[in-house]
C-alpha cells in the first residue's frame, strides 16, 4: 500500500489520541473542582462537608493551634465549610491526623507538624489559639511541658499577631475557677485555685495566658479574645482522655472541655458495666470490656454542665469576630448530678450496667456551671443543641469507635502519655 493510503488512518488515530487527552484533561479539572468544593469522605469522617468560593476580598487565612484535636477539627470543619483558608498546627501529641484528613486533598488547608513552644513565621488573619492538652492523665504527664506551651506557646502567637496584626483567641478554660465558691460562676470571680497542686500546671499555665493577652493588648495594641470554656463533648473525643473520668464518673476531678461523655457513653456502648475512675475514660471501656459495675467516687451529687462541640464553635467563631474582648463564658448552664448523668447514659445505651459508689477523691470540684450572661449580651449566643441530642450522636460516634478498634487501651488515673494512633 502507498504512503498516501496510510496517511488519513495515521491522522485519524492521531486525531482520537487528541481527543482521548482532551477528555482526560477535563475530567482532571472536573475531578480538581470537585476536590475544592468538599471534603472527602473517610472512615472517620464518613460526612461530606461542602465548601463554599469566597471572593478574595472576603476570605480570611486563619491559623489554628491544636487544630488537629477535638475541639480544633471541629472548629476547622466550620471554617472551611465557611470558605476560609485554614492552617491546621500541632505536635499530634493528643492531635490526631484522622481528625482532619478529609481536608488534605483541599487546596484552601494547609497541616503543619510543629510545636508552639518554638517561634514560626506565617502569613495569617485571625489566630485561634487552642494548643495545650486539656485532660489530667496527658497535661500531668509532662507538667512542665505543659506550662511551657500555656506560656512560651502564647508567648509566640502573641508574638506571630503582633508582627502580621492577626486577631487571636485565646482557648482559656473554666478550671480557671478552680473549686469555685460562687456558683454558678461569672466571668469577674477570680477563682479558688490550688497553685501547687498536680493540675496546677494547667489551671495557672492558663490564667497566665490571660495575662500575657492583656498585656499584649495594653502595651501592644494586639487585638485578642478570651474564651473560658466549660466541659464539651462530642464527636472526635481522643481516645486516651481522662478528662471525662474525672468529671463525670469519679466525682470529676477535672473540669475543662470535653469527655465526659466518652468513657460513659463508649462502656455502655459495648453492653457491659464499667468503671467510672479517676483516671481516663479508657479506662472506663476496659472496666465495660470486664463487664464491671459503674463506679462513682462520692455519694454522686457533684454536678457539672455540659455543651456540645458544635455550641461551643458557634461560641468561638461569633466572639472571634464579635467586637467584645473581655473574657467569655461558653459552656452550657444545664447541670446535672454525676449520678444522674450516669443514669442517664446507661438509660440512653441500654446498658445492664449497675451503679456502685466509692470515697470521693481528694480535690474534686463539687460543682461548675457557667454564668453565660455576658455571651448572651455581648455575642447573642447561647447553646442550642440538647445534652440529650448532643449525648445520643456522641453514643452513634462511639459505638462505631468501639466496632472498629475492639480494643481501646486505657490511660490510668496517674500521669500518662496519649496512646493511640493518629
Amino acid at each position: 500500500m502507498s504512503d498516501s493510503a496510510k496517511r488519513p488512518a495515521a491522522a485519524t488515530n492521531g486525531d482520537n489520541d487528541q481527543d482521548t487527552k482532551r477528555a482526560r484533561l477535563a475530567q482532571i479539572v472536573q475531578d480538581q473542582q470537585l476536590l475544592a468544593s468538599q471534603s472527602i469522605p473517610t472512615p472517620h469522617t464518613p460526612k461530606v462537608i461542602q465548601t463554599i468560593r469566597l471572593p478574595d476580598a472576603l476570605r480570611k487565612k486563619i491559623l489554628i493551634t491544636g487544630g488537629a484535636g477535638f475541639v480544633g477539627s471541629h472548629l476547622t470543619d466550620r471554617l472551611m465549610s465557611e470558605g476560609h483558608e485554614v492552617v491546621v498546627l500541632d505536635n499530634f501529641f493528643t492531635g490526631r491526623k484522622a481528625n482532619v484528613e478529609h481536608w488534605l486533598h483541599h487546596p484552601n488547608f494547609s497541616l503543619i507538624r510543629h510545636d508552639v513552644i518554638q517561634p514560626i513565621l506565617l502569613e495569617v488573619d485571625q489566630i485561634y489559639h487552642l494548643a495545650c492538652p486539656a485532660s489530667p492523665p496527658h497535661y500531668q504527664y509532662n507538667p512542665v511541658k505543659t506550662i511551657k506551651t500555656s506560656t512560651m506557646g502564647t508567648i509566640n502567637m502573641l508574638g506571630l499577631a503582633k508582627r502580621v496584626k492577626a486577631r487571636i483567641l485565646l482557648a482559656s478554660t473554666s478550671e480557671i475557677y478552680g473549686d469555685p465558691e460562687v456558683h454558678p460562676q461569672p466571668e469577674t470571680y477570680w477563682g479558688n485555685v490550688n497553685t501547687l497542686g498536680p493540675r496546677s500546671c494547667y489551671d495557672e499555665g492558663k490564667r497566665v495566658a490571660e495575662t500575657m493577652m492583656y498585656a499584649y493588648k495594653n502595651q501592644n495594641n494586639v487585638s485578642i479574645r478570651i474564651a473560658r470554656i466549660f466541659n464539651t463533648f462530642g464527636p472526635r473525643m481522643h481516645p486516651n482522655d481522662g478528662r471525662v473520668v474525672r468529671y463525670a464518673a469519679a466525682a470529676a476531678a477535672d473540669d475543662d472541655d470535653d469527655k465526659c461523655f466518652l468513657v460513659l457513653v463508649t462502656m455502655c456502648l459495648t453492653g457491659f458495666s464499667f468503671y467510672l475512675l479517676l483516671c481516663s475514660y479508657s479506662n472506663f471501656i476496659i472496666q465495660s470490656l470486664q463487664n464491671k459495675n459503674i463506679t462513682i467516687y462520692g455519694d454522686g451529687s457533684q454536678t457539672r454542665s455540659f455543651q456540645y462541640v458544635d455550641d461551643l464553635v458557634n461560641g468561638l467563631t461569633k466572639l472571634m469576630n464579635g467586637n467584645y474582648d473581655s473574657p467569655v463564658n461558653l459552656g452550657n448552664p444545664d447541670e446535672y448530678s454525676i449520678k444522674d448523668f450516669a443514669t442517664k447514659i446507661k438509660e440512653f445505651t441500654q446498658s445492664s450496667s449497675e451503679i456502685k459508689f466509692l470515697p470521693k477523691v481528694a480535690d474534686d470540684p463539687t460543682q461548675r456551671k457557667p454564668d453565660i450572661s455576658t455571651a448572651k449580651r455581648e455575642l447573642d449566643w447561647a447553646p442550642c443543641v440538647h445534652v440529650e441530642d448532643g449525648l445520643r450522636k456522641t453514643i452513634e460516634y462511639f459505638r462505631g469507635e468501639v466496632e472498629a478498634a475492639g480494643e481501646i487501651v486505657p490511660t490510668g488515673p496517674d500521669a500518662a502519655k496519649p496512646k493511640g494512633g493518629s
